[in-house]
């Protein structure tokens, strides 16, 4: 399926300058907020995760809740050539003033239609030039006295003053890595290098973090497209426990790839979304669960979609059962239907009280899952064997 991803396809290319000098405020939010919709800022980009009374707006999650963003690009012009994105070949340039970004942010925030912005962009001449009018977008909001939540999409190339002067500003930064190795990016894009552009970024942001802990607060994510080229799902979670690991990342976002009308790449499959599930699973078991990418399943080095890499996992460890009464914390977070949470609460339970499977439940442990794995008081059957053989 080939989907049409921005104004610059068609007939309106013919009339593109007409367009741009004739658009109004609203149309180029419009624009640019489109533009930015797979700059991810939660699990999926479908349009449940859109305001579409409102251009702009997207929902993020914190702690459970829906937080609605102010989502939008500086310019959708860009001097990279990714073959995936539109972007990079679309003859109806369209931009906003870090002002005008300022103005309609502080509009929504005062009626209340946002908590917070995402903002990115285009490369329109060569990157620290693109980040000053990011810096300077920033510098505007926290002037006007809004000190709540910006995340900032960081240049790939971006020189360290620029990305530091950005932490200083934002409270969350982000790089986007887009690929597992650097032959898949070389695959995408003759203009990014990825050991000197991105990588060498991150670990900028890394560093100035450690020494600076004020600086943006919410730390560094990044984002990896999957399926844009011939990347394993084994390729792709050693690399993302490799940035855990090296970065301290917080959160990395999966963007299925989808062809995009006009781009070298719309002939190309769309990601499954089973695939992309399955890899926020096991990015939840690398950066949650203290999982190694090593203890995950791949069959010809992808994880199965029809099952939990979780449970799939367990299924080929030697550790089970394992008896909750007196097993450690690393064993007890390996039990499908166990998370941190409960494996920290059966932690403490024990040493005061029995475990028994209605503590568990209460706990949180999803007994129907975990029951083949576990021992409770050394026995090991079905639930309504057990409780028949034992009582409070």
């Amino acid at each position: 399926m080939v989907k049409s991803g921005s104004p610059c396809t068609g007939k309106i290319i013919n009339r593109s300058l007409h367009i741009y000098t004739s658009m109004s405020l609203g149309e180029r939010v419009q624009v640019l907020s489109d533009s930015a919709q797979f700059d991810l800022c939660d699990y999926s980009a479908d349009p449940s995760q859109r305001n579409t009374a409102v251009p702009g707006i997207y929902y993020t999650s914190y702690r459970g809740c829906r937080v609605p963003l102010f989502k939008v690009l500086l310019t959708n012009r860009c001097c990279n050539d990714c073959r995936y994105c539109i972007n990079s070949s679309c003859e109806m340039p369209v931009e906003l003033s870090p002002e005008e970004i300022a103005r309609v942010f502080l509009d929504y925030y005062e009626r209340r239609y946002v908590d917070g912005l995402f903002l990115s962009s285009g490369v329109s001449h060569d990157p620290d030039e693109t980040m000053e009018r990011l810096i300077e977008t920033l510098r505007i909001l926290r002037l006007e006295g809004y000190g709540g939540y910006i995340h900032l999409k960081i240049i790939p190339g971006s020189s360290m003053d620029s990305i530091k002067r950005a932490m200083e500003l934002a409270s969350r930064v982000s790089i986007n890595i887009e690929t597992a190795t650097p032959d898949g990016l070389d695959e995408l894009s003759s203009t990014k290098d990825y050991g000197v552009d991105i990588l060498r970024r991150m670990r900028w942001i890394h560093r100035l973090r450690k020494r600076h802990p004020e600086l943006a607060p919410s730390g560094q994510s990044t984002q990896l497209m999957v399926g844009a080229v011939d990347e394993t799902d084994e390729d792709i979670v050693k690399r993302v426990g490799w940035i855990h690991d090296r970065f301290s990342i917080k959160r990395v976002y999966f963007s299925g790839f989808q062809p995009m009308e006009g781009t070298p790449l719309e002939s190309r499959d769309e990601a499954d979304p089973m695939r992309v599930l399955r890899l926020y699973q096991a990015d939840s078991l690398l950066s949650s669960y203290g999982f190694s990418p090593d203890e995950l399943r791949f069959s010809g080095g992808y994880l199965d979609t029809d099952l939990d890499p979780k449970y799939a996992a367990a299924m080929d460890m030697d550790i089970f059962p394992v008896d909750l009464e007196s097993a450690p914390y690393h064993e007890i977070i390996r039990v499908p239907g166990i998370g941190p949470k409960s494996a920290r609460r059966i932690i403490e339970m024990r040493s005061r009280t029995r475990l028994t499977p209605e503590r568990l439940r209460k706990m949180g442990v999803r007994m129907n899952r975990a029951e083949p794995f576990i021992y409770l008081d050394g026995f090991q059957s079905t639930l309504a064997e057990w409780g028949k053989d034992r009582r409070e």
